[in-house]
């Protein structure tokens, strides 16, 4: 495809590694945010997130980007929008699509102007429907064209995982295009002609529930194993073992990346698109035990290593979380497990302190709010002062720690995530402790 401008709307996570990336591939991108503050910094050179390998790659393209909070300038200047923004969960669980509708408002308005074709990709997860019932219908009547003639329209979820966004973005699992408009779905084609793997045309409402199904799924491996590992362990048995050889059988679409006893998920995903799949069967009275009891089960587990903490450290003690945001290689600390934990001991009285190196107060405010009392001086400066306190939690969302048993000598090792798994030497000279083997 030859160089295309687009706009893409959030620049968040998911829509600033798609721009970066886009502009990669040699096309002028308008990025769009109501945020003035990202603006601004993303006009000054500076990015409002961290992601790996990501402000290399901005700096390499800056001179294909450009940013603006103007939907009118930024559908005028290009001739393909990508909206990105978020679908966050609201307190009863079900999936918020006001920013969903704020969107497809403000791109009909700019679309009355706009004589040429244009095409609108939504990327944020939306519960299957939304594009049909709302999106579409809000297009066509504020622009006042019809879907497949003066607009085209498309739902292409995104599989992007935070900390290998950019990679993931170049190397998909799958293209999913869910649109009945062949010129659109022509048109994405041959953008994403040059990615491997399978690119798949197929209804909207069908594109629309293959997010929640991959998340969910996801979600679900996650807990299934940690189930079977601590289930395992209560009989003597090791648990990381028992599903290394469960996980042979690759046959009926089991991936052993998620299928290893461990701590708890969290993340701006899996938890959200589990809670907005039950709101979405709950709404049809479709009975589902299993689904509805994912996120019940991984706060379980997060008490689980409450009480492991609590047979083996007296009350009163500091313990320091290794590791805050929930996964490695970022800074994003959504539905993290970490600060559930940290909720938890200072509820049974200890004293907890953290290490990340991504992660400031800041950061866990933003999300949490008055959930829990966290300041910066409640972070060590070091890895090696985290490292010198007596018990130690790791929680696996920051995984380069040393492998030497002088390191832990004297030292309480809780090791939720199976950072020192592979060192079965090193663990039984140390005092280790773990959930599921």
């Amino acid at each position: 495809m030859n160089s295309r401008r687009f706009a893409i709307i959030g620049m968040g996570y998911v829509g600033l590694v798609g721009a970066v990336c886009l502009a990669k591939m040699g096309h002028r991108i308008v990025g769009l945010d109501i945020d003035e503050r990202k603006i601004s910094l993303l006009k000054e050179g500076k990015l409002p997130i961290y992601e790996e390998g990501l402000e290399e790659l901005f700096n390499e393209v800056k001179e294909n980007l450009e940013f603006t909070t103007d939907f009118n300038e930024a559908i005028s200047k290009t001739e393909a929008c990508f909206v990105c923004v978020g679908t966050p969960s609201r307190r009863d669980g079900k999936v918020d699509l006001s920013f969903v509708r704020s969107a497809s408002e403000s791109i009909g308005e700019a679309l009355k102007n706009k004589s040429d074709y244009y095409y609108v990709v939504f990327r944020s997860t939306i519960p299957p429907g939304t594009s049909q019932h709302l999106i579409i219908p809000t297009i066509e009547k504020l622009a006042g064209k019809r879907f497949g003639e003066g607009f085209g329209y498309a739902f292409n979820p995104e599989f992007l995982r935070e900390g290998t966004a950019i990679y993931d973005f170049f190397n998909p699992p799958k293209t999913v295009i869910g649109t009945t408009d062949k010129r659109t779905a022509d048109f994405l084609l041959e953008l994403y002609s040059e990615l491997p793997e399978e690119k798949i045309v197929i209804p909207f409402v069908e594109s629309e529930m293959v997010k929640y199904v991959d998340n969910t799924w996801h979600a679900l491996k996650v807990d299934f194993a940690n189930e079977i590992g601590y289930a395992a362990k209560q009989f003597g048995a090791d648990g990381r073992l028992v599903m290394e050889v469960f996980c042979k059988d690759r046959k009926l679409n089991i991936s052993p990346v998620y299928l290893k006893p461990g701590f708890a998920f969290g993340g701006s995903c899996l938890p959200k698109d589990v809670k907005g799949l039950v709101s979405l069967l709950r709404d049809r009275d479709i009975k589902s035990p299993v689904v509805e009891n994912i996120m019940p089960s991984n706060f379980i587990h997060i008490r689980k290593a409450r009480h492991l903490i609590e047979n083996v450290v007296p009350k009163g003690e500091l313990v320091v979380i290794i590791g805050v945001a929930f996964k490695p290689g970022t800074d994003d600390v959504r539905e993290t497990p970490a600060v559930y934990l940290a909720r938890e001991l200072l509820d049974a009285g200890y004293t907890v302190k953290y290490y990340d190196p991504l992660v400031r107060a800041s950061h866990v405010k933003a999300f949490f709010g008055d959930f829990i009392e966290i300041t910066d001086e409640d972070f060590f400066s070091s890895l090696n002062e985290a490292l010198s306190q007596r018990n130690l939690v790791f929680t696996g969302s920051f995984k380069d720690v040393p492998r030497r048993e002088e390191a832990y000598v004297g030292k309480k090792i809780f090791d939720l995530y199976g950072i020192f798994y592979e060192d079965k030497e090193l663990r039984k000279k140390i005092d280790y402790y773990a959930l599921c083997w």
